[in-house]
Parts: C-alpha cells; sequence; structure tokens
C-alpha cells in the first residue's frame, strides 16, 4: 500500500529528516559525479587556452624578448598587462556562468556565453583604453581576442563531442525518473530514447495510481518500469538509482506534495526538473517570475523584426559572398558536368513560398530530366515522402550528374543567389511549394514568418529520412527560437551531415 508523507504545521514534511539520512551517503558520492569532473576539466582548459593566446599575442606583438618591454602610457611591463589580461579574461568566463552545469554539454548556449564573454571583456578594455588613454598595444588585443575566443569554441566542441561518444555508450548520463501520468510523460520518454546524445537515460516512472499494479508503461520498443505512485517518488528515487526527477505533471502532483518533494531531494544532489507543458521553446524566451508565492512561467514573444533581422539579414549577405568566392569553381565544375550530361538548362527555376506566405524562384542547378514536372503525376502512386511531400529514392527523372550532386547536395548551391537577393536565408525552414501551403493548418503556417532556409534543423536531423511531423517540428521549432548562435551551429553541423549523405536522395 502506497504510503503518504505527513506534513506539520508548516507545511513541512515529517519524514525529511529521515530521507535525508536514506540517501546522505549516495548525495556524497554524486557530489564527485561525471558532471562535477567534466566542469573541472572545462576549467583547466579554458585556462590553457587563454593562457595560450595571451602568451602568443605577446610574443606575435612584442618579441620572444618582451618580458619586461614597457607597454602603454604608464610604462607597464609587458607580462604585467598579459597576466592582468589572462586574469580578467577567465573571471569574465566565470561571471558569465559558462561553467553552469545545466549548459554545459547540449545546446548553443554555452558557446554563446562564451562569445559574450570574450567580446564583453575586450569591449571594455577598449573603452577604459580609450578613457584614460592607456595606449595599450591594440595589436596584442587584436591577437589575443580571435585566437582565445575561437580556441575556447572549439576545445568545448571537442569537449562535447567526445561525451556525445560516451554517452551513446551509456556513459556520463543522468539517470531520469519521470512523475507524471501517461499522456504528459510518453512524449518526454520519446524525445529522450531517440536522441541519446542528449544524456539523459530513463530508468523508471511513476504513475497518479497503480492502474491496477501494472509494472511497466511502453515507450516505442521498450518497456519503462513502473516503480511506483506520487505518493513513492524519493523511495523510488532510491530504488531506481535516478540521479534526476523529471515531473510532468505537476498539477496533478499539487502544491504542497512538489514543495515536499524538493525539499526532500534538496543536498542529495538529485536534479529535480519541471515539464512546464510548454515544447521547443528555448531558455532566452523563458523566465520564472514569482507571484504572489507562485513560480510562473513567462514566455517571452518571438522576435524576428528590428536588430535582429538586420543582423540576420547582414550575416546572410556576407555569408554567401564568402561562400559563393570560395566555391566558384565548384559552381563552374557542376555547370559543365550537367550540359555535357543531358540536354536542358543548366539551372532549374522552381517557384516557392517565402516570408510571409510570398511566392519566389528558387534557384538549384537542374539535377532531372528537362520535363521532370510533367512527369511527376505518373509517379504519384510511388511517392516514399511523408505528408504533403513527394519524394523518392529511385527516381527515374534523376539524371546521372543529378544523383550525385544530390548526394552532396550540390545542387542547392545556385541558392546562394536567393541569399544575395534577399528571398531566403543561409539557415532557416524547409522552403516550401505552393500546393504544400495551401494544405498548412495553422501551426504549421507560422514556418512563414522568417524565410525559409538552404540548411536549417530539418537539414542536419536527418532530411529526407524524417517524417512529416518531426519536419514540422523542426522547423517551427527554429522559428521560435531562433539566434545567430544557433545557425552558426547548423552551418557547422550541416558539412557533417553533408559529407554523411544521410537522408539525401
Amino acid at each position: 500500500m502506497a504510503h503518504r508523507p505527513a506534513f506539520d504545521s508548516l507545511g513541512r514534511s515529517s519524514e525529511r529528516a529521515p530521507l535525508r539520512l536514506r540517501f546522505a551517503g549516495r548525495g556524497r558520492d554524486r557530489s564527485r559525479s561525471w558532471i562535477h569532473g567534466y566542469v573541472v576539466r572545462l576549467a583547466w582548459t579554458d585556462a590553457v587556452i587563454v593562457v595560450t593566446a595571451v602568451v602568443l599575442a605577446q610574443l606575435a606583438r612584442f618579441g620572444a624578448e618582451s618580458a619586461l618591454v614597457p607597454n602603454g602610457a604608464a610604462q607597464v611591463p609587458a607580462t604585467a598587462v598579459s597576466t592582468a589580461l589572462a586574469i580578467s579574461w577567465l573571471l569574465s568566463l566565470r561571471a558569465f556562468q559558462t561553467l553552469d552545469r545545466r549548459i554545459v554539454g547540449s545546446g548553443s548556449q554555452e558557446y554563446s556565453r562564451v562569445v559574450t564573454a570574450c567580446l564583453t571583456l575586450f569591449g571594455l578594455l577598449a573603452m577604459v583604453d580609450l578613457l584614460f588613454r592607456l595606449n595599450i598595444a591594440r595589436g596584442f588585443i587584436a591577437i589575443a581576442l580571435p585566437v582565445g575566443t575561437v580556441g575556447l569554441l572549439a576545445s568545448r566542441w571537442l569537449w562535447r563531442q567526445r561525451l556525445g561518444h560516451q554517452r551513446m555508450r551509456s556513459e556520463n548520463v543522468e539517470h531520469v525518473l519521470v512523475v507524471g501520468s501517461e499522456s504528459s510523460a510518453i512524449p518526454m520518454m520519446e524525445r529522450f530514447l531517440r536522441q541519446p546524445n542528449l544524456g539523459y537515460r530513463v530508468v523508471g516512472i511513476c504513475l497518479p495510481n497503480r492502474l491496477g499494479q501494472r509494472t511497466a508503461v511502453p515507450v516505442g520498443d521498450i518497456q519503462v518500469p513502473v516503480y511506483g505512485t506520487f505518493d513513492d517518488v524519493c523511495e523510488s528515487v532510491l530504488e531506481s538509482g535516478a540521479t534526476t526527477v523529471a515531473v510532468t505533471s505537476a498539477e496533478a502532483l499539487g502544491h504542497d506534495a512538489m514543495q515536499a518533494l524538493s525539499w526532500d531531494l534538496e543536498g542529495l544532489d538529485v536534479d529535480m526538473m519541471v515539464s512546464p507543458g510548454v515544447t521547443d521553446v528555448a531558455g532566452p524566451r523563458v523566465m520564472v517570475r514569482p507571484v504572489a508565492g507562485l513560480p510562473l512561467l513567462h514566455i517571452d514573444k518571438p522576435r524576428y523584426e528590428g536588430a535582429n533581422r538586420f543582423r540576420k539579414a547582414l550575416v546572410d549577405r556576407v555569408g554567401a559572398v564568402a561562400i559563393l568566392a570560395v566555391l566558384a569553381p565548384v559552381l563552374i565544375a557542376v555547370a559543365i558536368a550537367i550540359k555535357l550530361d543531358s540536354a536542358g538548362p543548366v539551372f532549374y527555376r522552381a517557384t516557392r513560398v517565402g516570408l510571409n506566405n510570398a511566392p519566389f524562384s528558387m534557384w538549384k542547378f537542374r539535377s532531372m530530366v528537362q520535363n521532370a514536372d510533367a512527369l511527376k503525376d505518373n509517379l504519384r502512386a510511388l511517392n516514399e515522402g511523408s505528408g504533403v511531400l513527394f519524394k523518392m529514392r529511385d527516381d527515374p527523372r534523376v539524371t546521372k550528374v543529378g544523383a550525385f550532386i544530390r548526394r552532396y547536395s550540390l545542387d542547392e548551391l545556385p541558392q546562394l543567389f536567393n541569399v544575395l537577393g534577399g528571398t531566403m536565408s543561409l539557415v532557416g525552414p524547409r522552403p516550401p511549394l505552393l500546393d504544400e501551403v495551401e494544405r498548412y493548418d495553422g501551426r504549421v503556417a507560422r514556418r512563414m514568418l522568417v524565410k525559409p532556409g538552404m540548411t536549417g534543423l530539418w537539414q542536419v536531423s536527418g532530411r529526407s529520412d524524417l517524417s512529416w511531423e518531426e519536419s514540422v517540428r523542426l522547423d517551427l521549432s527554429y522559428v521560435e527560437n531562433w539566434s545567430i548562435m544557433q545557425d552558426a551551429l547548423i552551418l557547422w553541423k550541416t558539412g557533417k551531415a553533408v559529407v554523411a549523405k544521410d537522408g539525401a536522395y
């Protein structure tokens, strides 16, 4: 029979002390868990990279015999300036919480905080130097900033790759006990199971009631064990070996029980997460505001206008010019190959729907026979695409050169001209066809609030192998949570997705 914790006159669990004693040993062991070691290694790596960047900048600017070379109006030795800069840099990284255990190892926020810490420090140094006329060598700063920032980002990425590989082997993961009803818990567990690299391994679930003494809940191809009811959470944590408790039905658990649970898990190094019931909304838009003693989740509206849109447009134009300059020989070679392989034009211009449902002509290298559109209706029965998409793995309309350039996404390179013209972005939702948009419901139509992109979350997460629902979810997630740093991560992952050729046909 389930045991319900008792509460005293102040609303505190009368069993809190015994529970703490039962968990005390495990809490001390968990304080030395993988996350502690991971953060320590990050801290030491940051220190090594910052010191290396500063030393390289000093040597490049002042030479090998630069230790006592006077620098600036105050004639401070170069070594003293380098030491002060390195210490300030490391303090800036700590001030911006770049080692926060909640953000390291996943998402774009870790990279964003590193970049913000670096730019803020050097911006302040530039203002102080100008205000007090210190005349610190600008060449010294100009070398240290890019070298150190790139080094810090690269090290975080390398550590994250190592962590991802370990998590795929079920190492360095959080063992999650889910507390909630099946309707709210199963979607969360399905996402954790689909993405093991996130580092969350579901070890069990606590349901509102036993529902006929059920022993397991089916989630995909596995059975998640049922450890008890909402009254048994603390005992279930001990029994399941959970390091994290994820509450998906806070309203069913109740305010008093939630508070008691947080107290019981306090100091045990067992994290508690509460799902707000809002999916695909990232941290920058979410803020918890206490109102009348209740923590209310405030969700800001997505911001697509003003400075954000200007920054994205600037990055798009500059990026498109740079990519075209680098890949010009590739574009010329592909154009010649298409012309020699089959009759017809080099480029294919298809009508797509862009920002605010405005149609535009999208440029692509022609990868099919010249009358491909007329043959499409004859192949409807062989469609392998999901939802409203038309896709075939072995489309007979694709030419020999077309199959090659599709495999490596070279057929999409002319879309850089669309980016220059302002009808597309480097990163964004997939550009849809007119007949697709006509069948969109209100939810899917939110994809049209931003410009479509050459690549996006859809492109780096499986491409044509994704279901229609998952493609829509990824596009909506991008629209709701756009940021420059997210765009940078997607562009970085696009190269890997193109080389791997996963889902490209």
